[in-house]
């Protein structure tokens, strides 16, 4: 039998589909800028129809990409060619909430905003909170390592999950983690957390939960320039306060989110936008939020307000986190990149990538996690004009020199895939490159679980 009998021998013959139209809607992710016709699409429903998918798949020598929310911005998910992507939506359960152990038990294809509302109703949170919550899944949050506008205090994923469930590449399956967070022997998890499905692929993990704060501060600053929103953010951590939250958005940004369904009502000649976010106990929250305003006081802040009710906070939040979509209200296509660097040179950086966007006579907006110095420029294109195509992605690339140079990294939470593997073989040394892949061919020795990703 071919693999594709095999593989419907698993799960059913209504869950193995070859069709054309379907698989050329799998063969890219949020990264448009690379395509590539897998041979099939499996939906197992259970660890067991995984593992068995992925049995079959090994016993054929045939390469699989794990697939959730297909939000992935660095081409994570495109698959190989020849390959089959292995779809877990169906996998999509909350199989507990404990309130008590402040943990929930929850499948691969659980959309990450569904944890948040189970949560919500034990008086809970979960603090992982990428732009893409409405549409990304837990399995990718742990393959990519996700962050999102919270992760500044509170951290990114891999400071969330205690335990998970995982086939590895041969269809065996184990645990790793412990419900306490405490590794026994090699901790296999946090190798797991971020390795963008190139290690194993989880089928149940087990997420931190968390008290919701006592109090919290929304506060929006909008300033002339650039560099004074820059110099905000400095004095800010500089003076000891670790935001909930610290993000901007640039005039070119706000532009295009103005014009999409959460509207502010930002004025058209700002040079950048500054939403804080303060949280934790009450006196705390509003000696913080004080502080914060007067910081940007002193940086020459045209606007300065504070969330009056919480659908105002709501409504700043939803701008914010809908800027990526609304890049397509100002242009057919845009490509976004994820570079990080020290907090210190982010008006170099700025200035430093608006250059680039000049030179290639590519328009960049920049919406970032300016409290950690996690940069988004979003590098706007036509895709029917090859030779825009062409400069908008060496213009990426220079974008990510950029960071090299200032002393930062290529890659904060959107990882590597098939984007950014010539990028990375510059940021680390050949041995830790060497390393890298001594793991990787530990873990699947026959180079099946997602290939082409990360190493070039």
């Amino acid at each position: 039998m071919g693999v594709v009998e095999d593989l419907r021998r698993v799960v059913g013959p209504g869950f193995v589909r070859t069709d054309a139209a379907l698989l050329d809607a799998y063969a890219q992710d949020a990264y448009t800028l690379a395509a590539i016709r897998p041979l099939a699409v499996v939906w197992p429903a259970s660890a067991d129809e995984v593992a068995g998918v992925v049995r079959v798949l090994a016993q054929h020598g045939v390469p699989l990409v794990a697939r959730g929310g297909g939000t992935s911005l660095s081409g994570g998910a495109t698959p190989v060619a020849g390959g089959v992507v292995v779809h877990l939506s169906r996998l999509n359960r909350i199989l507990r909430v404990d309130p008590l152990a402040g943990v929930a038990e929850v499948e691969p294809g659980v959309v990450n905003t569904w944890v948040s509302r189970a949560a919500a109703t034990v008086g809970l949170t979960y603090r992982p909170d990428p732009s893409s919550q409405q549409a990304c899944t837990l399995g990718g949050n742990i393959a990519e390592n996700a962050g999102g506008p919270h992760c500044l205090r509170y951290g990114v994923t891999l400071n969330h999950i205690l335990m998970a469930d995982v086939v590895w590449a041969d269809g065996r399956q184990s645990r790793v983690g412990t419900l306490s967070g405490d590794a026994e022997g090699l901790d296999t998890l946090s190798l797991l957390v971020g390795s963008e499905g190139t290690l194993g692929i989880v089928t149940r993990a087990w997420v931190r939960l968390e008290p919701v704060a006592e109090a919290s501060a929304t506060v929006l600053a909008v300033f002339g320039t650039v560099d004074e929103a820059s110099e905000t953010v400095s004095d800010v951590i500089a003076g000891g306060i670790v935001p909930a939250a610290l993000e901007m958005m640039d005039n070119l940004a706000v532009s295009a989110v103005e014009r999409g369904q959460y509207r502010v009502g930002y004025p058209a000649d700002l040079g950048a936008v500054l939403l804080v976010e303060v949280d934790g106990l009450s006196e705390q929250v509003e000696e913080d939020a004080a502080r914060v305003q007067a910081i940007a006081a002193r940086h020459g802040v045209a606007h300065l307000q504070r969330a009056a009710s919480a659908a105002e906070r709501t409504l700043w939040w939803a701008n914010r986190k809908t800027a990526f979509g609304a890049m397509g209200l100002i242009s057919r296509n845009y490509y976004v990149q994820d570079g990080v660097i020290p907090r210190s040179r982010l008006p170099e950086a700025l200035r430093a990538i608006e250059q680039v966007g000049r030179q290639h006579t590519i328009r960049i907006a920049n919406v970032f996690h300016a409290g950690d110095g996690n940069l988004h420029p979003l590098l706007l294109y036509d895709g029917r004009d090859a030779g825009e195509v062409e400069r908008v992605q060496v213009a990426g690339h220079e974008v990510l020199d950029v960071c090299l140079t200032l002393g930062g990294t290529v890659s904060g939470e959107h990882g590597i895939g098939v984007e950014k593997r010539a990028d990375l073989a510059r940021q680390l040394t050949v041995k830790e490159m060497a390393f890298q892949r001594a793991v990787k061919d530990a873990f699947d020795p026959m180079a099946l679980l997602n290939p082409g990703k990360i190493f070039l």
